[in-house]
């Protein structure tokens, strides 16, 4: 049995500003294929995670011509009404932003089982769910390496925002690549909060990164979402560099970003809507990793003068010494 579903009002509530005043009927949308998207609560501006599956839907809405809507739930209460508003108007693909709303997706494609969703950085085992994971241990062993590679205090921190698997994976990974440049490397960790307050948390990202610079930490990777702004405030305010993570983030404090940890969650989103355009969805996992340029490190204008070739050139043999599997890098995930 169905749960029961909000009120056609309350759902329109829930909606962009920008959309019209119901989520949109069949006739409505021209018969273009629909695509729902549910971030989390860090919303689609916070320039990293849900900034880039944002640019992958929008990209989706331009180049294939699909009829698109998108949530902003502000508080998790909010995450399973507005999937359930997409479901019951029977949306053709429907995304969610982030691991907590796996459960939340597996109840509601357990209930619209003729519907299709997909769920980035969680599995479920279902057929009409797309389980959207990337291999962030190893993006971060390369970053590791980079911030060994410049440090001037042989001292590195991380932040990260909820203390949880999956930023561990994170976190594991950057140490890891750190201490395989440098084996004496030392590397600070902290962690915003243990509930989902922590990804919007820019003021508490600070104060972790001032204390970790006070004790001697001169670059500082963040996995922290809204959270890892204020990282980037600490660093510009130190004289130090910052780290970013998922998607290119150089440019928010030029000259102070001395790298990001990039994850094509636009890609992922991307290649989601596609396969529902061509026929070709299926459900399980799709994993993006170094070998197939899922993940990586952003090398621009922004950040070219910070890291010297010879430091490119080693970073380069280890992604393919890991690719071919010569370099393993543990994935705190799959430890647990």
């Amino acid at each position: 049995m169905k749960r029961s579903v909000l009120s056609i009002p309350l759902i329109a509530a829930l909606l962009l500003p920008a959309c019209t005043s119901v989520i949109g009927k069949r006739d409505e949308s021209g018969g273009k294929l629909r695509v729902g998207i549910v971030f989390d609560i860090g919303g689609k501006d916070d320039k990293s995670f849900n900034a880039a599956a944002w640019e992958g839907v929008k990209r989706a809405k331009e180049e294939l011509g699909i009829f698109l809507r998108d949530v902003e739930p502000g508080d998790p209460t909010s995450i399973e009404p507005s999937m359930r508003a997409f479901a019951e108007r029977d949306y053709d693909l429907i995304i969610g932003v982030g691991f907590a709303q796996a459960p939340i997706m597996d109840d509601v494609a357990h209930d619209y089982p003729s519907l299709k969703f997909a769920i980035i950085d969680g599995v479920i085992d279902m057929p009409n769910v797309a389980s959207l994971i990337f291999k962030e241990h190893e993006g971060s062993f390369l970053v590791g390496m980079i911030a060994a590679r410049t440090t001037k205090t042989g001292k590195l921190g991380f932040v990260g925002g909820m203390d949880i698997p999956l930023i561990h994976k994170f976190e594991t990974g950057y140490a890891e690549g750190a201490r395989y440049a440098n084996p004496k490397i030392e590397v600070f960790e902290n962690y915003v909060g243990v509930t989902d307050a922590a990804w919007n948390n820019p003021g508490k990202g600070k104060e972790l990164a001032k204390a970790q610079i006070d004790r001697g930490a001169d670059i500082i990777f963040q996995a922290a979402g809204n959270s890892g702004l204020g990282v980037f405030d600490a660093a510009e305010e130190m004289n130090k560099l910052a780290i970013g993570v998922d998607s290119n983030q150089n440019w928010v404090k030029p000259g102070f970003i001395l790298t990001s940890m990039i994850k094509r969650v636009d890609v992922s989103v991307f290649n989601s809507v596609k396969d529902m355009v061509e026929g070709r969805f299926k459900g399980g996992i799709h994993e993006l990793g170094l070998e197939n340029d899922g993940i990586g490190y952003a090398l621009d204008d922004y950040n070219r003068k910070l890291i010297p070739q010879n430091v490119l050139d080693e970073v380069d043999r280890a992604k393919q010494d890991i690719i071919a599997g010569r370099i393993k890098v543990t994935d705190a995930m799959a430890e647990k």
